[in-house]
């Protein structure tokens, strides 16, 4: 057996806490399976006290996470702080400029920098390992970098934000809406006291980008990615979606043509019978589409303790082992440059749910509007009769541009009898 890997661990909060615990619960394991044993050699983190359930008494403490990233006793830094700029990207510069590996769970990080970094190490000749940053305990960068490496990937897409899948989910089986749901989610630890990353979509985006890249031999490009999130998703939108054969799940979706990419993340109507509609909770789920393999499906747990410290020890057993590959499967150097596209063009059917005052020719207008733009209308929903009082009528069309449908409910929108902005939810055959 080799001498050991000496690991030195910046940030202790869930995640760091949780990889003690398993290197401390599955030392023997590991070692037999990598033929090293893991030695936690030092850590940083703000509270020295703070009871972590794991013995720290012979581990060296840096109050600053910096100078741990460059102590020459460490061959792997574990960069388990956050955020995308700040301590945590100066951590990780630090440790490949000292030649050290790095494994990080860190997704905002990447998003932004990941193609900035993935040079760094490759000129270190170091690893950057990420597989915590993306769906938790779902191995899924080890699958699109290694498993799938012998396709074409064709499209990426997935529920990345556990908090995200929950409030869809209760909202569907409770009847409630966001609001009441979202402070239950922050009352179970599922979200946290400020929400916006999550419900907001931009968790997701930072995902997405990181998949993106991996999948189709490109740059990092967050700014490219179209992000919406769940805040005007109703009980009655969800109402209607059940009972037109679909289920709301926020998605994250990266899909190539013509050299181009576009990457988008937004709350999607889906089959009732598709397998990504059925992914319920805080599960996340990745559906990789290969030209050779076809459609692969992961389901797991998205974030916690044990699911993301998982995947933060199997970055660590690959540099144990020597197996250590490109970040983004090919050399950065060959990263082509981004060609984000625009979302004005892109092709989808709609869900469209309106408030109008029930009175003649409503409708008529309604659809002249659509008509105008070229809009086919699939279906359509009116529930009851109240002359002279709010109604919602709800609407499907057959596909068209982002550009005919934000046109057609702009005017829509400007019309006397509609009370308040329409409601647009994407139809996404999957």
């Amino acid at each position: 057996m080799t001498k050991p890997l000496r690991i030195g661990i910046a940030g202790l909060g869930t995640v760091g806490a949780g990889t003690l615990s398993i290197i401390e619960a599955h030392g023997k394991l590991l070692a037999a399976r990598c033929g090293r044993e893991f030695h936690v050699t030092a850590v940083s983190a703000r509270d020295r006290t703070r009871d972590r359930g794991v013995d720290l008494s012979a581990v060296r403490w840096f109050d600053n996470a910096v100078e741990l990233a460059a102590d020459s006793e460490i061959d792997v830094v574990l960069e388990l702080i956050g955020g995308s700029d700040g301590i945590a990207k100066e951590v990780v510069e630090t440790a490949l400029a000292n030649g050290k590996h790095v494994v990080t769970a860190n997704k905002a990080l990447l998003a932004h920098h990941g193609t900035q970094l993935a040079r760094a190490a490759e000129d270190a000749r170091v690893y950057l390992g990420y597989e915590a940053a993306v769906a938790g305990g779902i191995p899924v960068i080890k699958s699109l970098r290694e498993g799938l490496g012998g396709n074409a990937i064709d499209r990426v897409y997935g529920i990345l934000n556990g908090t995200c899948n929950y409030i869809l989910t209760a909202m569907r089986e409770s009847g409630r809406d966001f609001s009441e749901v979202l402070e239950e989610a922050q009352a179970l630890g599922y979200a946290e006291a400020d929400p916006s990353f999550d419900v907001d979509g931009v968790d997701a985006a930072h995902k997405l980008a990181i998949l993106t890249a991996l999948a189709f031999g490109c740059e990092v490009d967050f700014d490219s990615v179209s992000v919406e999130g769940i805040r005007e998703i109703s009980a009655l939108d969800i109402a209607y979606a059940e009972e037109l054969g679909y289920r709301i799940k926020l998605l994250g979706i990266a899909q190539q043509s013509e050299g181009a990419v576009l990457q988008r993340v937004h709350p999607c109507m889906v089959a009732k019978e598709t397998p990504i509609a059925n992914v319920e909770g805080v599960f996340n789920a990745v559906v990789a589409e290969g030209d050779f393999v076809g459609r692969i499906l992961s389901e797991g747990a998205g974030a916690g303790a044990g699911p993301t410290a998982s995947a933060v020890v199997a970055d660590m057993m690959d540099i144990a082992r020597g197996s250590t590959l490109p970040t983004f499967a090919i050399p950065a150097a060959q990263l082509a440059p981004s060609k984000g596209t625009s979302m004005a063009a892109h092709v989808s059917s709609h869900y469209v749910r309106l408030m109008v005052t029930d009175r003649p020719g409503v409708i008529a207008d309604v659809a002249a509007a659509l008509r105008d733009e070229e809009i086919s209308m699939e279906a359509m929903l009116q529930r009851g009769h109240a002359p002279g009082e709010p109604v919602p009528v709800v609407i499907t069309t057959h596909a068209t541009t982002q550009q005919h449908i934000a046109s057609a409910l702009q005017r829509i929108e400007a019309m006397e009898a509609v009370l308040e902005p329409p409601r647009m939810i994407r139809i996404e055959s999957l």
